[in-house]
């Protein structure tokens, strides 16, 4: 983990309170650091403290999303009847709104908020990771779990942060790890399986979110100010915004992002890693084109 100092405080004065929240399903809750330390960690006031709330929407015809082949992986495959298991690349609903939409303040904060000591989940179930979009602050454990009675792997693909590749190979395996300094985003593959993918948002505040599939997203407990928030897609790249938010007010701000802001392509995760079982039980691993 590269180096990063960790800076610690304690409250200072009744009536005030640890900034938190923001992180809704991506785990972004903070926990109050170790009494100590020089530098005193942010406080916000409940009687002045705000928050952020929007919408994320998206504008026109949607990419399909597309059937993923898991017949090399059956008791995966069996979880998903119907139409299968489809993409997560984009996660639009039948009114239009954006979900897997990683938001957070970029600017307008300062610095030495604590460190959680409560993990992100990143867990492999069904042959696919859940939650496909998960946000954790600077040092926040990520716990790493394998539900899976096969073989998975995590191999993250970080530019700043130092990168790890670990195998869980039986079910109910449990690996944590984190990330010493702010990356937004770090992709995320298993070799074994190339349609399983993810991405991990890492900040150095607890004021982040991902839109959930109505598109809607919450930054709780902000104190007054103004600020930039970024929202990011792994497809359609990244917006940003000016809000102000004034004491104890709700500052409400939307993003629409549409096809024609398509990258070129998905992050590259390359060929995925392919398990043969023959029939005498051993294994096989190939590389094959991924099917999405």
């Amino acid at each position: 983990m590269l180096q990063k100092t960790r800076l610690l405080a304690t409250v200072a004065a009744a009536g005030l309170v640890w900034a938190c929240g923001g992180g809704g399903d991506a785990g972004g809750d903070g926990d109050a650091g170790d009494a100590g330390g020089e530098t005193a960690a942010p406080v916000v006031d409940p009687a002045t403290a705000g928050a952020i709330s929007g919408l994320i929407a998206f504008e026109g015809e949607a990419p399909a999303a597309e059937r993923i082949d898991m017949a090399e992986e059956p008791e995966c495959d069996d979880a998903y009847p119907g139409d299968g298991a489809l993409t997560q690349h984009a996660l639009v609903s039948s009114d239009g709104m954006l979900g897997n939409v990683f938001v957070y303040v970029k600017e307008g904060l300062g610095a030495g908020f604590p460190t959680p000591s409560q993990p992100a989940v990143l867990d492999q179930e069904n042959c696919r990771y859940h939650p496909h979009i998960v946000g954790l602050q600077v040092d926040q454990p990520l716990l790493i779990r394998n539900s899976d009675p096969i073989l998975h792997n995590i191999n993250t693909q970080p530019s700043i942060n130092r990168g790890f590749n670990i195998s869980q190979p039986q079910a109910g395996m449990e690996t944590t790890r984190d990330f010493g300094m702010a990356e937004v985003m770090i992709p995320v593959k298993c070799d074994v399986h190339g349609w399983m993918s993810a991405f991990v948002g890492v900040v150095d505040h607890p004021y982040f979110a991902v839109s959930r599939g109505d598109g809607a997203f919450s930054l709780p407990n902000l104190p007054p100010g103004d600020y930039v928030v970024e929202a990011w897609h792994e497809l359609f790249g990244t917006q940003t915004a000016n809000v102000t938010v004034g004491e104890g007010a709700t500052a409400e701000v939307s993003f629409t992002f549409n096809a024609g802001m398509a990258r070129n392509a998905v992050v590259p995760l390359g060929d995925p890693l392919i398990i043969k079982h023959a029939e005498d039980g051993s294994l096989t691993a190939v590389r094959e084109p991924a099917d999405d």
